[in-house]
């Protein structure tokens, strides 16, 4: 979509920071809430300020007490030869594993998370967590607490920031995303139990000591290929907010309860 076709669509004119913030207090956000947000800028229409507003915005709403939690995946920093989009010669797979630099909280980039999440990156009171493939990063009252430690293998795990999100009874925030990107059904995958759950091995460039190693590790073998069909079953319980932010349909929702629910759906679903 074109910058003109957005603006042609638009019948709010430009998206500010005070129509975000009316909006989100609409859907139901309310300070101090501990949120996980998934976002696509592009569906909110033209946003005056782009990634910024749409932060300041948010954490507007949440207030001092109130803590934004964002993906900030850095899914290029693995194992070239499961490489698929795209693909490299097999050829060039001993070079990335001994070259490809070790993961940084501060450089390491972003892989499809979006303008948002690489926005909140550069906020000066930005936290991020260390795991080299699945970082979150965090800033408000929680953030020391959701993004320090971590574990190899426990990637989207309890002891992962998304199993601090759950114990923190914090929400899930999709606007303009489906359910395929809901990463909290990932904890739901740790929980659950299903006839062919199974791990895999996983491999990263990590700083131990200051020292740069490709570690390997094995954890589970994560499948969101159920993750639309879980959250509509989920929404429809009642157990979550519809509503409109800015151009983008957003769908407001308890971590918990939806992980509790995954969990249970995925035992009852999956084989």
């Amino acid at each position: 979509m074109t910058e003109s076709d957005v603006i042609a669509r638009s019948t709010r004119g430009p998206v500010t920071v005070d129509m975000l913030v009316d909006d989100l207090v609409r859907l139901g956000l309310v300070p101090a809430t501990t949120l996980l947000l998934h976002s696509s800028l592009s569906s909110l229409g033209f946003v005056c300020g782009g990634p910024q507003a749409v932060i300041e915005a948010v954490l507007g709403v949440l207030g001092p007490d109130g803590t934004l939690v964002v993906p900030t995946h850095s899914g290029a920093n693995s194992d070239p030869a499961a490489w698929v989009a795209p693909p490299v010669p097999e050829s060039w797979w001993p070079v990335i594993r001994s070259s490809m630099p070790a993961f940084d909280t501060h450089l390491t980039p972003t892989r499809g998370m979006g303008a948002v999440p690489d926005c909140l990156l550069r906020h000066p009171a930005a936290r991020r967590s260390d795991h080299p493939q699945v970082s979150f990063t965090a800033i408000g009252h929680h953030a020391p607490e959701i993004t320090s430690g971590y574990r190899l293998d426990q990637q989207l795990g309890i002891t992962s920031p998304l199993g601090r999100i759950y114990d923190l009874e914090g929400s899930v925030l999709l606007l303009g995303v489906g359910h395929d990107r809901n990463t909290s059904l990932h904890l739901a995958e740790y929980l659950a139990t299903w006839p062919s759950k199974r791990t895999r091995r996983h491999a990263a460039a990590v700083s131990v000591d200051g020292e740069r190693r490709w570690e390997t590790f094995t954890d589970l073998d994560i499948d969101e290929s159920d993750f639309p069909a879980i959250g509509a079953a989920f929404e429809a319980t009642g157990s979550v907010r519809h509503g409109r932010v800015g151009h983008a349909t957003a769908v407001l929702m308890p971590q918990r309860a939806l992980v509790d629910f995954g969990a249970t759906w995925m035992a009852e679903h999956r084989r």
